[in-house]
């Protein structure tokens, strides 16, 4: 319920307060007053857009802030799906600066037009006598036979099963193009895999090839500079080790005379060794240098494979060509992969639409059966609000295909008239018939399902009389199951509230304002008694008043 709505910077109102009833609230007041300005300045926290145009006072900010005492815990998913706090007591605020940006806060947490209007709407729902299009809407409609149906639970369970069905409609479809288009490439892939897979390439074998064939490639050169080498060392009359033995003999002789010389003859054997085994070492590699042809022919044509598979993938080693073997491998084995997934979702999908049959099924039985109950509770309220000859008629249609409700589709027919033939609400019914046939549906939902606070704007337009007094007992019975709040012209509707505001202007200023104030009883009196009969009401109308406020 509204606990309390602040306007501060609004049309015609600077500041005002309002603390509401959790019952039935009256406002009433005098033609332009301002009590639709209350219901504006209302729309703005229900996400509705604004405009500086209507500021009170055009060098200050715009603020409406609603807060609302939460009885249960059903809006707490919508809260937490948008990361907003969620309290019992929450707030709602708007903020309008001059240059016509716009702010938007839930429990001070900000939040987009779009989120405030989501859940405004499931807190407040505002009906005027030109309001039709909630009824003219097919999903409200048949929410009026769902809630007189009583199959809430069951009906949350097919829309859940709907949503994942749809889910995986979705799902596969995407999954089926991308197969598709998967199939498309497969056989150029595998003839892409088959290519790399024959190659057998090995990690590293490119610069191991690379550099046998810089060897091969100049196997002459490097034949004749060991046999040089070798000569040099060892065969020629002037070899190193001819000398170094001939230098070693001479150190031998004079070696007993200075330990130096020892040392020096010890070193010169040590060099002696390893000379010699330099020499055996170059005459070996010398010996397995072979120059071969086919040798390298074969390692030419291995690298041009390489090569060419570098070029073809763009890529600049084999180690990033096994890489790219690998993840052809993988989209391969991918699409088996999908096929089964296709499968499996098919399968699933097949028994979700079985099970959501039966469910549809069922729903369509039970809103076959509290069609004739929707009638006639319909007609029933319709005769306490002056309309005795009204009828409703729900015409009721299935179809193969499923939706979000099931297979039915429901259209309100309605006839004002005895001898008139039930047509399409909305062609046929009056601003007023449309007022009291809202009123009639929600007095009877209001006892079936919990409903937001409900605004009535003026619905009474147009009746008078008994009817009145009937239109009355119907709105003052929804305060038992929910907040209403009315702003009215009949004194027999403004009789009916727990609570009584009254909407002024206030001209001792240099510019009108707009004010409310709540009504004590003896200023209710007077107010009804002023609604019967004008400005300066006499005892009868004053008595009357009394009667009828009980």
């Amino acid at each position: 319920m509204l606990q309390k709505l602040t306007i501060r910077n609004y049309a015609l109102i600077d500041s005002v307060d309002l603390e509401l009833d959790q019952g039935l609230n009256i406002i009433t007041g005098e033609t332009g007053a301002g009590k639709s300005i209350m219901l504006g300045a209302l729309s703005l926290i229900l996400g509705q857009r604004a405009e500086t145009k209507y500021f009170f006072n055009q060098e200050k900010k715009c603020i409406i802030e609603g807060q609302f005492l939460l009885n249960d815990n059903s809006l707490q998913p919508i809260f937490e799906e948008n990361d907003i706090d969620f309290d019992t007591e929450s707030n709602l605020r708007r903020e309008i600066s001059t240059d016509g940006k716009s702010r938007a806060f839930i429990n001070d947490t900000p939040v987009t037009l779009g989120v405030m209007k989501q859940i405004g709407e499931k807190l407040i729902d505002i009906h005027s006598q030109h309001a039709t299009l909630e009824i003219n809407d097919p999903a409200f409609q048949l929410t009026i036979v769902d809630t007189l149906a009583n199959h809430q639970e069951l009906l949350n369970q097919y829309r859940d099963l709907f949503k994942s069905f749809k889910k995986n409609q979705q799902k596969l479809s995407a999954l089926q193009s991308a197969v598709a288009e998967a199939r498309n490439k497969q056989d150029y892939e595998q003839f892409l895999f088959n290519e790399l897979e024959t190659a057998n390439l090995k990690v590293a074998e490119q610069g191991q090839l690379e550099a046998e064939l810089e060897i091969l490639s100049n196997s002459e050169s490097i034949k004749r500079n060991l046999v040089n080498s070798h000569n040099l060392l060892s065969e020629q009359d002037t070899a190193v080790l001819s000398v170094l033995k001939e230098v070693i003999n001479q150190y031998q002789g004079i070696e007993k005379f200075n330990p130096e010389y020892a040392a020096l003859s010890e070193r010169l054997r040590s060099a002696l060794i390893e000379i010699k085994d330099i020499a055996q070492e170059t005459a070996s590699l010398e010996e397995g240098i072979i120059f071969n042809p086919l040798k390298i022919e074969e390692i030419n044509t291995r690298l041009d494979l390489i090569y060419t598979l570098q070029q073809k993938h763009r890529v600049t080693t084999v180690e990033k060509l096994l890489s790219v073997q690998d993840q052809l491998s993988n989209n391969l084995s991918d699409l088996l992969s999908d096929d089964q997934e296709i499968e499996r979702l098919v399968a699933e999908i097949n028994q979700q639409k079985e099970e959501l049959n039966k469910k549809a099924q069922t729903l369509s039985e039970n809103r076959s059966k509290s069609i004739g109950t929707t009638e006639q509770q319909v007609a029933e309220v319709l005769v306490q609000v002056g309309m005795p000859n009204a009828k409703i008629k729900v015409a009721h249609t299935t179809s193969e295909e499923l939706n979000k409700d099931g297979k039915d589709t429901l259209s309100l027919l309605f006839s004002a008239n005895s001898g008139q033939s039930p047509a399409p609400v909305g062609k046929v019914a009056s601003g007023g018939e449309l007022s009291r046939l809202m009123l009639a549906i929600k007095s009877i939902l209001a006892k079936h399902a919990a409903l937001p606070t409900l605004i009535f704007d003026e619905i009474d337009t147009g009746i008078s009389g008994e009817t009145a007094v009937q239109v009355g007992h119907v709105i003052g019975a929804l305060e038992h199951s929910m907040q209403v709040i009315c702003i009215t012209h009949l004194p027999q509707i403004a009789a009916k509230g727990d609570a009584h505001y009254f909407v002024y202007k206030n001209e001792d200023s240099q510019r009108t304002t707009t004010g409310i104030k709540k009504l004590t009883y003896d200023e209710r009196v007077q107010a009804i008694a002023e609604m019967l009969s004008g400005k300066t009401p006499g005892p009868s109308a004053l008595q009357n008043a009394k009667d009828l406020l009980g």
